[in-house]
């Protein structure tokens, strides 16, 4: 008999990644050329498998069945999820991916999100 995957427990804080931030893939197939990393817009985050969905990254095909009168089916594309650990926030200014921090605003009301390279604040 085989090991039984463990699964990740879900996450207890917040992720450095957000829906809607620009990532860039640090590893796996999908990761670009050293000179031309591969960047995209996080669609959608699940906290409990610790996966990202990245626009344009990570693209699969999937055969669907018509499923009745009027609906096509046939080959298709879609984006599947990565897990977290691959992908860094991009920060426009440094050209590259950065490791996150947190700080308060100046008002001192609300955390913002800085880079660790630049010291400047990223993401939305």
């Amino acid at each position: 008999m085989g090991k039984k995957k463990k699964q990740p427990e879900p996450a207890t804080r917040a992720f450095h990644i957000r829906k809607g931030d620009t990532v860039v893939v640090l590893s796996g197939d999908s990761k670009g050329d050293p000179g031309n990393p591969r960047l995209g817009r996080v669609l959608a985050v699940d906290r409990k498998k610790w996966t990202v969905t990245v626009e344009k990254v990570n693209m699969v095909k999937r055969h669907k069945r018509a499923t009745g009168p009027g609906k096509e089916g046939g080959i298709i594309e879609k984006e599947a999820p990565l897990h977290i650990s691959k992908v860094a926030l991009w920060d426009a200014k440094a050209k590259k991916g950065v490791r996150v921090g947190v700080r308060r605003s100046k008002d001192g009301k609300s955390r913002e999100r800085i880079s660790r390279a630049s010291g400047d604040v990223v993401g939305a």
